[in-house]
């Protein structure tokens, strides 16, 4: 169901009352896993419906000059094509970084659920709006920080955003990436990515086992990648999800 981590990703910036998470519990919907490189959405693609991120991860990417840029990590409870509603046609792609579950609610029911609803339709405009603010942040991190204060604070953002659905345990969270995908979203090259990589392992900040990444000592990391994550805005952090179903999956970790 895709209620649990959407509820849980919407209380962690916004209060949603007893019948606002009723209703999201009662959304009519459509499950889909979608394989390691899946193109969930192409660019020119004019959805009736949108995702929610039940488990796993997507990316927002589009080839710019014949490189490919990814601008935006998508996390459980997220909904990455959420401004469908109001911009129909996709001016980027969204695609699956290894297994993702995604559930489908149709246009069709969430226009009058928005109507009738507006502590919903608050959270999820609050949600659009944290959006534009990571993607600023993006921003101003390609093109002020640093490689390694750049890759620094992407791992210091991702472990708030993954905390803040309860993804984050005893400093650890799992996560499926490539170099070449840090790479395209750091705008790096895979070999500077590598040898960031292995200078912040020899700072012991972070270690990075397989599928697994833990942040040995968090606040010097965070010191490092002159990380506040104020323009998270999430004031609440929620408890564990259930099950390793509704986390990051596993597979095409970064070596």
């Amino acid at each position: 169901m895709p209620h649990q981590v959407l509820i849980a990703r919407l209380l962690a910036g916004a209060g949603l009352t007893e019948q606002d998470q009723a209703r999201l519990r009662s959304m009519p919907h459509t499950s889909r896993t979608f394989k390691n490189r899946d193109i969930v959405l192409r660019q020119g693609d004019t959805p009736v419906q949108c995702a929610v991120v039940m488990s796993g991860c997507l990316i927002r990417q589009r080839v710019v000059r014949e490189r490919n840029q990814i601008s935006s990590f998508y996390l459980p409870g997220d909904m990455p094509d959420l401004h469908t509603l109001h911009l129909p046609v996709m001016d980027h792609e969204l695609c699956s970084v290894g297994t993702s579950t995604l559930a489908f609610i149709p246009h069709s029911h969430l226009r009058p659920m928005l109507i009738d609803f507006p502590g919903l339709t608050n959270a999820l405009w609050r949600e659009t709006l944290v959006h534009a603010a990571i993607h600023r942040e993006w921003v101003e991190n390609l093109g002020s920080r640093r490689a390694l204060p750049r890759v620094a604070h992407l791992l210091c953002e991702l472990a708030t955003r993954l905390e803040v659905v309860g993804l984050l345990e005893d400093g650890s969270f799992r996560l499926p990436f490539t170099q070449q995908d840090f790479a395209e979203a750091c705008g790096l090259s895979t070999v500077h990515i590598n040898r960031t990589i292995q200078e912040l392992r020899r700072m012991n900040l972070i270690e990075w086992r397989g599928h697994t990444v833990s942040l040995l000592r968090r606040k010097e990391l965070e010191t490092v990648a002159d990380f506040s994550p104020d323009y998270l805005h999430a004031f609440k952090v929620a408890g564990p999800l259930h099950g390793r179903s509704k986390g990051i999956s596993d597979q095409s970790a970064m070596a």
